[in-house]
């Protein structure tokens, strides 16, 4: 299987311009799948866009395709109704630039390129029609953008296909294509899922080379289907925190879950409600798939991913400095940016907590160094809030926040860090939900920057500049804060129950030095 980095990528002809000549203007993508036609509208290009609008209309286009060939003329009109309304939509936004996508159903079915041709004329812009390879390397670069270091394999479930493919940081390789997306599976089979499983078996021989390198790394899930069903098994789990992307199971744990979709009917499945009709039906030939990859596969763990085709088309636009960005600093600097006080300040105590964190015996993972970057630049987001619900505030936006670039733990970790700043460290103060997900850990090292957080802000009343002539470190025993002369009217007790209360955190005394 040959491995190709994903480098700036070649223009083509009305599907793409280089990034240069893109302004921060809204952008938006048009996808003609086979189960959904979907809208979504962006910000901007960046690194971390926000999607400004997102619609979909379940019209079925693959629906009954593999026996007939055709796509079905009800099918067909209820795309064209949506299309051209989203037309209208990008007008309405004033979108500056529009990416039209098609997969599978307009891909293999005889009336395809008859559609295509309405198609363009009902959106008034080209469409790319993806060929099963691309599909599999968008979808793969949707998961290289969402994921800090991804490192396993991208299975994107639509409703004519699945596309298998292998990441490793960057670096994409060989995608394959199957015939196995729900629709596809629900007419292969004979609206049969006991069928549906030997029709999966068969047609997986041909992943052998990205199921083989599975073992041991992470299994990432693109499609509403698979996201469907994460759901469910949240509900089922009574999971608290309802944000599908960076959600990660437990294979074994998957697999009982998978077996009872199987064999029960859809409309008697916990929060079934959460799930359209339309899509319900499909639940079953998803779990089916995932099921027998699971198996075959045997990944340490499932992990599922809200970026994929759309999200790797808008990645593959944005030069080499863009892609190597991280796209949660990126989306917590521009909330900083948004609704700090002082958004420098929050540069100042990444430095500043730099510092202290290199005194320290205890060392410190990149990942959680990356995460304590986070936090500092989330620090202070919530002051615009009455002073009682600040931490609230912080945790609601923080832990609901369109993030990508973290799992469920550090999510946690940021909320908890930003909570303790305004509320103090006191452990029982802390959401159970929220120190339950971040783990001893990182729950451990949100007391500390929380700590930090709030020695830092009545030294500097939130102000940037302020902070680099006032150290804190840990050595000899102790929390040492040094003051220079000229500041040291700040050392009174406030400042040193605070600087006592980081030296708490980690069991040191605490005191104020004056330079």
């Amino acid at each position: 299987m040959g491995l190709r980095h994903a480098g700036p990528p070649a223009a083509e002809s009305g599907t793409a311009e280089s990034p240069s000549r893109i302004s921060r203007a809204p952008v938006a993508i048009i996808d003609i799948g086979s189960n959904s036609v979907r809208l979504v509208a962006y910000d901007g290009l960046t690194r971390a866009p926000t999607p400004l609008y997102n619609e979909k209309v379940l019209c079925g286009l693959g629906r009954n395709v593999l026996t007939t060939g055709r796509l079905n003329e009800e099918a067909v009109r209820r795309a064209l109704i949506a299309l051209a309304r989203f037309r209208v939509l990008c007008e309405t936004m004033r979108v500056a630039r529009v990416f039209v996508l098609a997969t599978a159903a307009a891909r293999d079915a005889g009336n395809g390129p008859e559609f295509l041709a309405a198609a363009e004329a009902a959106c008034g812009h080209p469409i790319e029609l993806l060929s099963g390879r691309r599909e599999a390397e968008l979808s793969a670069l949707g998961v290289v953008s969402g994921f800090h270091a991804p490192d396993g394999v991208v299975g994107d479930l639509g409703g004519g296909s699945l596309e298998l493919v292998d990441v490793r940081g960057a670096t994409v390789g060989m995608g394959v294509t199957m015939p196995l997306g729900g629709l596809a599976l629900q007419d292969l089979s004979g609206n049969s899922p006991k069928k549906a499983i030997k029709i999966v078996r068969e047609h997986l021989k041909k992943a052998a080379p990205q199921l083989e390198t599975l073992r041991g790394r992470s299994f990432y899930a693109v499609g509403g289907t698979w996201r469907a069903l994460a759901r469910l098994h949240q509900a089922a789990r009574g999971y608290p925190l309802h944000v599908m992307h960076g959600y990660s199971v437990e294979p074994s744990d998957e697999l009982s879950f998978l077996e009872v979709v199987e064999r029960t009917d859809a409309a008697l499945l916990q929060d079934v409600e959460s799930v359209s009709e339309a899509r319900r039906p499909l639940l079953a030939y998803g779990a089916v798939v995932l099921e027998e990859i699971l198996k075959v596969g045997r990944p340490r763990e499932l992990a599922i991913s809200a970026s994929g085709v759309r999200e790797g088309l808008l990645y593959e636009q944005l030069d080499r400095d863009a892609r190597l960005a991280d796209p949660l600093l990126a989306a917590a600097a521009e909330l900083n940016v948004l609704r700090a006080r002082s958004p420098g300040h929050a540069t100042d105590l990444i430095a500043w907590t730099d510092r202290f964190i290199g005194t320290l015996d205890a060392p410190e993972t990149a990942d959680e160094r990356r995460l304590r970057h986070a936090a500092c630049l989330l620090s202070d987001i919530g002051w615009r809030a009455h002073p009682d619900y600040r931490g609230e505030q912080s945790v609601n936006v923080i832990t609901h926040a369109a993030f990508v670039g973290i799992d469920h733990p550090g999510r946690a970790y940021l909320a908890l860090a930003v909570y303790f700043r305004h509320e103090g460290v006191a452990p029982e103060k802390a959401s159970p939900m929220l120190r339950s997900l971040a783990g001893p850990r990182l729950f451990d090292r949100a007391r500390l920057l929380g700590a930090l957080l709030r020695l830092a802000f009545p030294l500097t009343a939130g102000t940037e500049g302020t902070l680099g002539g006032l150290p804190v470190t840990a050595a000899d025993g102790r929390v040492t804060l040094t003051l220079p002369a000229d500041r040291e009217t700040l050392a009174g007790d406030r400042i040193l129950n605070r600087v006592r209360g980081v030296g708490r955190v980690i069991g040191l005394d605490g005191r104020i030095a004056i330079a």
